[in-house]
């Protein structure tokens, strides 16, 4: 699971806070930092392509590229959460501090996105 950067981060902010295609511009114009220089946020854009986070397609008049996220937040950070659970010698006991660390909320919703039974 690759890790972002913080630039990463912040571009993959931009592109899930919106369902629409955006271009490079619209990118730069969204980031809350307006330091970043148009041909980095390309650059940028353009790893992300190659990493699988972003897709890209040509605009209709065939010159320009949009941009938008290849999964949403949410699949990004249970993949992290995997893969960090992947990490540790003891699975079981991850999981067993996991869950006492979370709220009666946050429980429940657990309790509901198992299936039947407890088991995927």
């Amino acid at each position: 699971m690759n890790s972002l950067g913080e630039l990463e981060r912040s571009i993959m902010d931009v592109l899930w806070g919106t369902d629409a295609w955006l271009t490079v511009r619209e990118v730069v114009n969204r980031l809350s930092d307006r330091d970043n220089a148009y041909t980095t946020v390309m650059t940028v854009l353009n790893r992300l392509v190659r990493k699988d986070f972003v897709r890209r397609e040509r605009d209709d008049d065939g010159r320009t590229w949009r941009y938008r996220p290849a999964a949403g937040r949410e699949t990004y950070i249970a993949e992290l959460m995997l893969a960090a659970l992947g990490e540790t010698g003891d699975r079981l006991a991850a999981l067993g501090h996991f869950a006492r660390s979370v709220t009666p909320e946050e429980a429940e919703a657990l309790r509901r996105a198992l299936p039947e039974g407890g088991a995927p």
